[in-house]
């Protein structure tokens, strides 16, 4: 993912490690631009209309308050798919396990951990499900995951698990003979 504004980093020896496990997690939008921009027409035309008939009636100030409702709505939805630029991505090689989170204003923070020490903890709901997954090594947590739902938080954390557990056992060698 680049977004043009980030700082080139030099290649570690861990970037040419075979990957156990990658995900890329990203905010889930059930909106695309195409219907925003269906959605705004159809609110802006239902709300010039309504204006023009309270304009007919006299009531000059409510054509205003239409366009302004708009132009909120409009706003909301761009803080909203502002939001949506934001990732988080884990990769589990060998020798460590790399979270690195971009933000939706594209500040990035990154955190390596060593696969043979950290250790994936959950906090779970009797009636939600899980609520919040924390990797936790050398007294440090770390929150992962927040943009998943509790039925996909499960399901991450079996592979997550998985992943770390392939770490610790080591590589597999098939010699070919």
């Amino acid at each position: 993912m680049s977004t043009g504004n980030e700082i080139a980093r030099p290649r570690s020896e861990s970037e040419d490690e075979p990957q156990i496990f990658s995900a890329l997690l990203t905010p889930h939008r059930s909106l695309n631009r195409t219907g925003f921009l269906a959605v705004m027409l159809f609110l802006s035309a239902v709300s010039f209309v309504t204006g023009v008939a309270f304009l007919m009636m006299g009531a000059w100030p409510v054509f205003g308050l239409f366009g302004l409702d708009v132009l909120v709505i409009w706003w909301a939805f761009k803080v909203n798919f502002r939001a949506a630029r934001a990732s988080e991505e884990i990769v589990v090689t060998p020798t460590e396990l790399r979270v690195r989170r971009v933000s939706h204003r594209g500040q990035v923070a990154e955190w390596t951990f060593n696969p043979l020490w950290v250790r994936l903890d959950q906090e779970v709901d009797e009636e939600y499900g899980i609520e919040h997954l924390y990797l936790i090594s050398r007294g440090r947590r770390l929150r992962i995951a927040g943009f998943l739902g509790p039925e996909e938080k499960a399901s991450f954390y079996n592979a997550l698990v998985g992943a770390l557990n392939a770490a610790r056992r080591g590589p597999t060698y098939n010699p070919v003979t």
